[in-house]
């Protein structure tokens, strides 16, 4: 009888430990909800930005310059890398390094990273193996509203962005099995952003969803990391929508996205300008 009886015994045991544990985190998301975490240091810390010569890539490296980061800088456009370099330096950061780097390409990746020999890297894949063994990192994964919720004429943009987020989800929880817990991961999901990429798109509910602007996007994906957030949502109506389609009838989330009218916010893309 005694034997029969360990189980439920562990079982209860457990379950009181889960509860106690549930219960802390709450609170504890509870009060840094209402008073923030202070933000952890980065001055002198390495920052590897993909992307960096225009866009959020750019932006993101003032910011962090400002902040006296250690910043690698990578994009296959050598001029618009050199300039961000340029703007890095002026900006106040430690060190700047520029790469050309078509990210696109797995090998190009391996072969640039073989030349950087500065430590951890805060990205996937080629740097994450010394940050394992150095327990230390922060790993930034730019996905999108779209990877959370398909849109009208987005079908591959979707794709890629929901794996972008199952990507990094499932990277973070590796992490944590393996009790790396110096690596933090941030997942960024901003609806659409003014970087000209979805030029032409439109909201009917600029109140609830704006077109975001780069400045603003970038000072919260910063916020985010210096906070160590797992996920960003830009604007915080995105949460809500998360959570609609998590319980509403399917039919009653078609009547909100066409009163939203979501299902046409592709209607007048035209899309990134190319440069003569």
């Amino acid at each position: 009888v005694r034997q029969n009886m360990a189980p439920s015994v562990n079982t209860a045991k457990e379950l009181s430990i889960f509860l106690v544990k549930a219960m802390f985190a709450f609170l504890e998301a509870a009060i840094f909800a209402l008073i923030p975490k202070p933000p952890k240091n980065v001055a002198g810390e390495i920052v590897l930005i993909t992307g960096a010569g225009s866009g959020l890539g750019r932006l993101l490296a003032v910011q962090f310059a400002h902040l006296g980061s250690v910043l690698v800088l990578w994009d296959i456009n050598e001029e618009g890398n050199e300039e961000t370099r340029r703007m890095a330096w002026d900006a106040g950061a430690m060190t700047v390094h520029a790469y050309t780097c078509d990210c696109g390409r797995k090998e190009e990746v391996y072969r640039v990273a073989n030349q950087v020999h500065l430590g951890v890297l805060p990205t996937y894949k080629a740097f994450l193996p010394a940050m394992i063994a150095n327990d230390h990192g922060h790993l930034v994964c730019i996905s999108s509203s779209a990877g959370l919720i398909g849109t009208n004429q987005l079908a591959d943009y979707c794709a890629s962005k929901f794996a972008a987020f199952g990507f990094a989800e499932s990277i973070f929880l590796e992490t944590l099995a393996q009790k790396q817990n110096g690596i933090k991961t941030t997942i960024v999901c901003p609806f659409f952003i003014k970087t000209g990429m979805f030029e032409g798109c439109t909201t009917s509910c600029p109140f609830l969803l704006p077109i975001l602007e780069p400045e603003y996007a970038v000072r919260k994906i910063v916020d985010a990391i210096l906070q160590e957030k797992m996920y960003l949502y830009m604007p915080k109506f995105i949460y809500f929508m998360v959570f609609l389609k998590s319980f509403l009838p399917f039919k009653v989330g078609i009547l909100v996205a066409e009163y939203l009218r979501a299902l046409h916010f592709m209607d007048s893309f035209t899309g990134q300008k190319k440069k003569d």
